[in-house]
């Protein structure tokens, strides 16, 4: 695709985003970045793996009841950070077409694959009638909690990570697409969950004797760390595990060449 075409496609659809809520205005200029990249190199498949992602998660994202608003989550419009932490390894990957033409589709497709993965288990696990259980410990933790995972988090999951792959796969006309990225975006949440259970950093404010996920919390304060890194943020973890799931989707293409 010409780059002015992909630069005004990604720039009017992050634009869109901004009037629906889905991206603030940070958010919208690294989406546009990731967007460019992604629809410059890959044209027709990778739109269709990016749109799937960005359309479903955040359209479930709105649907679902908010598992962490005690946590202090972000909310539901996506900063840059998130963009970034979401989609940069799968922008990252489009690049790589530059120089092994084949490898970027299968490595954006995984990478979207595992973010779209996360993002629907958190949302679904919003309905979940039982609380989460930590995936490492099996011990129940609070809704939002990073680690925690349920049945209907999993059951999102997967529907988030087909999604990507059955765009993908249609719109490139490979259908090897579809099994990578439902094994690896299920694997990349998994890898998520499992940072975010045993190393993300966890915080106390103690002006509002609240929980948090963020080492400032909302109100101004402070907090103090409680466990995990006190620099590893959700976005961090997101961000690794989007970029190990990239990493897996050009090692398959690698695999199968």
């Amino acid at each position: 695709m010409p780059l002015i075409l992909a630069l005004g496609i990604a720039g009017a659809v992050a634009a869109a985003g901004v009037w629906l809520q889905a991206l603030t205005r940070s958010g919208a200029l690294a989406a546009s970045l990731v967007g460019t990249a992604i629809l410059w190199l890959l044209g027709s498949p990778g739109a269709a793996a990016l749109g799937a992602f960005f359309a479903g998660a955040s359209a479930v994202s709105r649907l679902a009841p908010d598992p962490g608003h005690t946590l202090d989550a972000k909310g539901t419009r996506r900063d840059a950070a998130q963009v970034i932490a979401n989609g940069g390894a799968a922008a990252l990957g489009a690049l790589v077409e530059l120089f092994q033409p084949g490898a970027g589709l299968w490595m954006v497709t995984a990478g979207l694959a595992a973010a779209a993965a996360d993002t629907w288990a958190t949302a679904a696990g919003g309905w979940s009638p039982t609380p989460p259980r930590n995936i490492l410990t099996l011990e129940p933790v609070p809704p939002g909690t990073s680690g925690g995972v349920t049945l209907h988090g999993n059951a999102g999951a997967l529907v988030g990570a087909a999604s990507v792959g059955a765009a993908a796969a249609l719109a490139a006309g490979a259908p090897v697409l579809f099994p990578l990225a439902l094994g690896v975006g299920m694997l990349g949440m998994l890898v998520d969950s499992g940072l975010g259970a045993a190393w993300q950093g966890r915080f106390h404010c103690a002006r509002c004797n609240q929980p948090t996920e963020r080492p400032v919390h909302r109100c101004g304060a402070r907090a103090t760390t409680t466990g995990g890194l006190r620099w590893l943020t959700n976005d961090g973890v997101n961000g690794l595990a989007t970029s190990v799931a990239a990493g897996l989707g050009y090692t398959a293409w690698m695999l199968t060449r």
